[in-house]
């Protein structure tokens, strides 16, 4: 699934990324602890999460995630964007609450991605 298409499912708005539109994602994880992320295998591609800080970006860069989808209309704060165009990390809003998001995409055929036990 091309960003793209998530930008459409999740009716989210674009804040760093318009020229990365076209990266292929495999899988996706959400959390808003971002132990958990690192928890999964590094196969995520899309973050799907309600917090901002700069340490999901970090925690992005060091998952080799693509893209940060943030829910419940957060807005990325001025540190996170700044981190994010350092890492070439996508980042978008949606409106969509955290469960909702996952479920349109997993739907769509967006799987989860892979997690160490």
């Amino acid at each position: 699934m091309k960003i793209r298409e998530i930008v459409e499912l999740l009716e989210a708005k674009i804040y760093y990324g318009e020229d990365m539109l076209d990266v292929d994602i495999k899988s996706a994880c959400a959390a808003d602890m971002m132990s958990d992320v690192l928890a999964f295998l590094k196969d995520q591609a899309l973050l799907i999460s309600g917090l901002c800080n700069p340490q999901v970006v970090r925690t992005a860069d060091m998952m080799d995630i693509k893209c940060i989808a943030l829910v419940r209309g957060k807005t990325p704060t001025e540190d996170m964007l700044e981190l994010a165009k350092q890492r070439e990390i996508a980042i978008i809003s949606s409106k969509a609450r955290m469960y909702a998001a996952c479920g349109k995409l997993y739907e769509a055929g967006l799987k989860p991605g892979d997690f160490e036990v």
